[in-house]
């Protein structure tokens, strides 16, 4: 059960970086929806490895086939199998880890956890995981059509985008290679990203994610609230290391008379410090949040550490490896928004009997 994300939506998934595919079944996605198989393959497009010079150059085409719950182009009820194989495995890029463990790596809480551990790639710790997240999450926003899930890496190492969201064009995400929608940002964040490469060095970022036209009422009380759900599901995001909506951290630093979000007459409100969300349930206002990304934590530099005895050894990073991980993960965070929506959108249609 721990594989598995959701509640009444659900998706259970299998494989490793290095093995012979990864995959998934989605449980409960609802019947007679129209597929558009391009818009999946194009956000699998987005998340795929070797797509520019400041992301890992492996070689994949990232191509999904569904294998089950989808007939003649439309979505049967049934559960939905499908699966992606790997095809430029270099196992071999790992001989040198098979008994050390890499400094803030999953290598040796895996071996300690299962007494056995699948190093090649990091096996099941890869964020090659994240492909499985970004098929189910392609489906959800197609079923949730008119809700727009927008997200952009909003800083590099010390590089902030510093325009607030509502004074950038998304349309402009996808330009350039860092995926941040203003211009003379991102030129400086893949300088930086670039700079970084050169040294065998990694760096960390955050990704900020703008949600609009979600309705009132999405959000369970109490265990299942919406940004609780949103944040389980982002800080299972490989190298997650943080989580913060509306107001964030910073709405610790204000009174309640700066921060409360007054209403206007058509129960919008003038503000909205709350993030889209009260009580854990959406208010119908913009739900916007950052997510914060460390290092990869392999680097192509020599770093002192410990074999599985306990023995002092150096280890290197080889092969190939994402120097900053926010670029690709943008797709990522807008699946699982996408996902977490509908799981409780389907579960909002359950509480009230003129739903059905």
């Amino acid at each position: 059960m721990f594989n598995t994300l959701g509640n009444l939506l659900s998706l259970t998934t299998f494989g490793e970086s290095h093995g012979a595919a990864y995959g998934g079944i989605i449980n409960n996605f609802p019947a007679g929806l129209e597929v558009d198989f391009e818009k999946i393959q194009y956000e699998l497009d987005r998340r795929k490895p070797g797509q520019s010079a400041i992301v890992t150059q492996r070689k994949e085409s990232d191509t999904v086939k569904f294998l089950s719950g989808i007939f003649e182009g439309k979505t049967t009820g049934t559960p939905i199998g499908f699966m992606i194989e790997n095809e430029n495995q270099k196992s071999k890029d790992y001989d040198h880890i098979a008994n050390s463990y890499r400094p803030s790596h999953a290598d040796f809480t895996y071996d300690q956890k299962f007494g056995i551990r699948d190093y090649r790639g990091g096996g099941k710790s890869s964020a090659r995981e994240t492909i499985n997240w970004v098929v189910a999450g392609a489906l959800a926003k197609q079923f949730l059509k008119d809700i727009e899930i927008n997200a952009y890496v909003s800083s590099v190492g010390e590089i902030f985008c510093v325009k607030p969201y509502q004074d950038l064009d998304f349309s402009k995400t996808e330009s350039n290679e860092v995926r941040c929608p203003d211009a003379e940002t991102a030129e400086k964040m893949i300088s930086k990203i670039k700079e970084i490469k050169k040294e065998g060095n990694t760096i960390g970022g955050t990704i900020t994610c703008v949600i609009k036209n979600v309705p009132v009422g999405i959000g369970e009380p109490v265990f299942s609230k919406l940004q609780a759900e949103l944040a389980k599901a982002m800080l299972n995001i490989n190298a997650c290391k943080g989580f913060e909506y509306g107001s964030g951290f910073c709405g610790a630093k204000m009174t309640g008379s700066e921060h409360n979000d007054q209403f206007n007459t058509d129960f919008s409100t003038k503000s909205n410090l709350s993030g889209g969300i009260q009580g854990g349930i959406s208010n119908g206002m913009d739900i916007y949040f950052r997510v914060a990304f460390k290092p990869v934590a392999t680097i192509l530099r020599p770093q002192e550490s410990v074999d599985k005895d306990g023995n002092a050894v150096t280890v290197e990073g080889k092969g190939r490896h994402d120097p900053c991980v926010v670029p690709r993960a943008v797709p990522v965070v807008e699946s699982l928004a996408a996902f977490v929506l509908a799981d409780l959108f389907l579960i909002n249609k359950t509480r009230n009997i003129n739903n059905f």
